[in-house]
């Protein structure tokens, strides 16, 4: 037997959220992702017109897990959180998605510059695996 697969590439937006927000998703009311400054435009460009999320049948999928980024900042950083030299801890959610690999490579780099222009941070950390991952598929009825 078979199973089909196709093939995307995964996209993960480590999105920094408020501390309300973390402690409201703590607390399972998963609806707080939505009114969340960041992660509610983060989200907008996975549901817009772009290959972001596209699973036929479904758009604009995703994935969250809660997480928690650290970093020192520099002297010649403008942070949006933390302050020179102390070490900040700050609340985040990866935000996991996919493109189809046959996407059109200028809705691809339209998609990810979006995703840029999104995240607040002078350094966003977002992943792109330009490696296909090969996603099992259900065969077409």
């Amino acid at each position: 037997m078979t199973i089909p697969m196709r093939a995307a590439f995964k996209v993960r937006v480590h999105c920094p959220v408020s501390s309300l927000t973390f402690a409201a998703l703590l607390r399972g009311e998963l609806a707080a992702i939505e009114t969340d400054a960041v992660a509610a435009k983060v989200l907008a460009v996975i549901r817009g017109p772009n290959p972001l999320g596209d699973f036929d049948l479904y758009q604009g999928v995703f994935e969250v897990s809660l997480g928690m980024e650290g970093f020192t900042v520099t002297d010649r950083a403008t942070p949006t959180a933390g302050e020179a030299g102390t070490n900040t801890l700050c609340p985040t959610l990866v935000i996991t998605s996919y493109i189809d690999a046959a996407a059109d490579p200028g809705e691809l780099r339209t998609a990810l510059s979006a995703l840029l222009n999104a995240h607040p941070w002078e350094t966003p950390v977002i992943e792109f695996d330009d490696r296909p991952t090969n996603l099992l598929t259900r065969p077409a009825r």
